[in-house]
């Protein structure tokens, strides 16, 4: 039963990431996730510090404020001139490490360190479970990703006109009368919840694969946004099922090796996507030099 709980939560996980992520691809923000996965750390460990509980809500909201901070951060120091790669580096390193600060001095006794935040481990997922009324609901792991997949999908499905002209083109899209701004902290607020929910499963440093990934992939495979997303969504399941088989075989880390089997489907897809594929690439060259070769020949 523990296999079928780790590859639900592998797979739930690869969800939430895959959607949120293909829009990030979009717009050229796919390391916003990496900072958002770290600089959520200080408003973890405050939440904590005022509820005294690791399953607030308190702490997913906390995280999420921290998430749109980040976010308002890295945009403020890009309108003043600084790089994107810079200012990304600056604020996430920062953020994060107050977060570490706050762990050493008020909660240096709880496993609420950097390694259990950034790690996670996806094997116990189903030692933590939900009691409602002394029946056993399940991990409340899955539970949880499961609210955020579906606040995920609501959303998009409910603004998929506005976030796709604002990551296609921002500029008819402010023209045109759509919030810009707002859909970019809204998305933003999906990425953070995204990251949050994942901390006990996956770890946030593995959810940073799962942003960027698959989407990357669906990417190389498609120009089609819809066909984009559910793509995305299938290479981070398809991920989750290869990763585990294969982390079963070699006795290693199973997150790892799910992040490791998505970066092979992407590999595959950077090398035989039949639009984009290097190898596609230079065997199409190849066959119009030689029909170029051939042509010349016949005119002479």
């Amino acid at each position: 039963m523990s296999d079928f709980w780790i590859l639900l939560t592998g797979s739930l996980v690869a969800a939430c990431c895959g959607i949120v992520g293909v829009f990030l691809v979009l717009r050229k923000m796919a390391m916003i996730g990496d900072a958002i996965s770290h600089s959520v750390m200080p408003g973890i460990v405050i939440a904590f510090l005022l509820s005294g509980s690791r399953d607030s809500m308190l702490m997913m909201s906390a995280a999420l404020l921290f998430g749109l901070i980040t976010t308002f951060l890295i945009g403020l120091m890009q309108r003043t001139g600084i790089q994107s790669d810079a200012s990304i580096g600056v604020v996430f390193t920062a953020l994060f490490a107050i977060g570490v600060i706050l762990v050493s001095l008020f909660a240096r006794q709880v496993h609420l360190d950097q390694d259990a935040i950034l790690y996670g481990e996806i094997a116990f997922v189903h030692w933590n479970i939900w009691e409602l009324g002394g029946v056993n609901m399940g991990p409340k792991a899955v539970w949880l990703l499961g609210f955020t997949l579906v606040v995920i999908i609501a959303v998009i499905s409910l603004f998929y006109k506005q976030f796709k002209l604002a990551s296609f083109d921002p500029a008819l899209a402010a023209a045109v009368g759509i919030p810009v701004a707002f859909f970019h902290y809204l998305l933003m607020g999906l990425v953070s919840m995204a990251t949050v929910s994942s901390f006990e499963s996956v770890g946030a440093i593995l959810v940073v694969g799962l942003l960027i990934i698959p989407p990357s992939t669906a990417y190389l495979l498609t120009d089609r946004l819809g066909v984009m997303l559910g793509l995305s969504v299938a290479v981070g399941v398809a991920g989750t099922f290869l990763g585990y088989g294969a982390s079963v075989l070699l006795d290693a880390s199973i997150a790892g090796c799910m992040v490791v089997a998505v970066a092979v489907l992407f590999a595959a897809a950077f090398l035989f996507s039949p639009s984009q594929g290097l190898v596609v690439t230079k065997l199409r060259q190849r066959r119009l030099a030689a029909q170029a070769a051939i042509a010349s020949v016949q005119k002479q």
